[in-house]
């Protein structure tokens, strides 16, 4: 039997950092931040993209979105965990994805090597190496230089066991994590890594948006 594949995406957001506009619906190239990533979800091996989005965006990203087969919006929540766990709530599946809105430079082969993997493995995060030397830092003074070899920069997608990570939220409600992997981290169960891209970076400020130009 074949599996369900769903991908979550929060898109629940302020943008404060960025500016008075929301970074989702900010043009590169003339195409939004958000259209990239749905456009290479839309291609990818998921059967269905939950868009957990801010309700003062919901109505312009019905009308993005509005030929395309695999998308639905919903409404976020307060948090990044309240959106996903809204999304999860949603619709069940076997296997579920999720990816930050703001991440443009996303690849369907990275999408399609998560489901892969995440079927075999249950729980994964995307990640890159730490290429920089780390420094842990007290009152301006640094205190030891960490060693980078153990060390990771997580991205997403992040996928899941639909049932798995439902239920940490489940557990874990009202708290205010900011990534999955780490909920699971948090009730004990193994998480694995699936190698990213150093071009995989989330939009923040506006001068993401210069570099997100270069690699799109």
């Amino acid at each position: 039997m074949n599996s369900k594949i769903n991908a979550i995406i929060p898109a629940g957001g302020t943008s404060s950092r960025f500016g008075n506009k929301n970074k989702l619906l900010e043009k590169i190239n003339g195409k939004e931040v958000i259209k990239y990533t749905i456009d290479a979800f839309e291609a990818s091996n998921v059967d269905e993209i939950i868009i957990c989005a801010n309700i003062t965006i919901v109505d312009e990203l019905k009308n993005i979105f509005k030929d395309y087969k695999k998308v639905r919006i919903i409404e976020g929540g307060e948090t990044r965990q309240a959106s996903v766990f809204n999304g999860l709530k949603s619709a069940e599946c076997d296997y579920v994805l999720i990816h930050d809105g703001a991440r443009p430079m996303i690849t369907t082969d990275l999408i399609n090597s998560a489901i892969e993997m995440v079927k075999d493995k249950k729980a994964l995060t995307a990640a890159t190496k730490t290429i920089d030397t780390i420094k842990e830092v007290v009152d301006g003074k640094i205190i030891r230089t960490i060693d980078r070899s153990k060390l990771y920069n997580t991205q997403t997608p992040q996928a899941f066991e639909y049932n798995l990570i439902k239920r940490a939220h489940e557990k874990l409600a009202g708290h205010s994590f900011t990534d999955d992997a780490g909920m699971l981290e948090e009730l004990g169960y193994d998480v694995y890594i699936l190698n990213g891209s150093y071009k995989n970076i989330k939009i923040t400020t506006q001068n993401d948006i210069d570099v997100a130009k270069t690699y799109l």
